[in-house]
């Protein structure tokens, strides 16, 4: 088990390597070369910039049992596929059974904007928002380790 993280615009990176350092779990940070991160503890990933150049890392990287924490629906998708769990930064756990809707969401927001209409984004993060992906993130961790 390992726990990968699509660290592009990611605010829990510091967050999940603290987790994975608590279990003894490898850790793999993936991210382009637009930004920068090192931890003694995780191993970093960089790829050149483009338009998926990290979803496509991380998906070579998964395997069954890992986790991935990702805000992007699509590579959630193609975790779940290859028998991985997948949890975004508010402790939202990605599953067979919310993947299509969201994926539908992602879609009907692109139609929008492409119409010329804008989307609010999100709000501030929270701390409660952290505390959540925290607290969701070790009940991962601990259900894929038998704990």
């Amino acid at each position: 088990m390992k726990i990968i993280i699509d660290a592009d615009g990611c605010p829990v990176v510091r967050a999940t390597v603290k987790i994975a350092r608590e279990f003894n779990i490898e850790c793999v940070i993936v991210c382009d070369t637009s930004h920068e991160f090192s931890d003694e503890y995780a191993k970093t990933v960089i790829v050149s910039k483009g338009n998926d150049s990290a979803d496509f890392e991380i998906v070579k990287l998964i395997g069954k049992n890992d986790v991935v924490v990702t805000q992007d629906y699509g590579l959630a998708a193609m975790c779940l596929a290859k028998g991985a769990a997948a949890i975004n930064q508010n402790g939202l756990v990605y599953t067979d059974e919310n993947i299509d809707n969201l994926l539908m969401s992602r879609h009907v927001s692109r139609v929008i904007r492409r119409s010329g209409k804008h989307i609010r984004g999100p709000g501030k993060r929270s701390g409660e928002q952290d505390r959540l992906f925290e607290l969701t993130l070790r009940e991962i961790v601990k259900t894929v380790l038998g704990l």
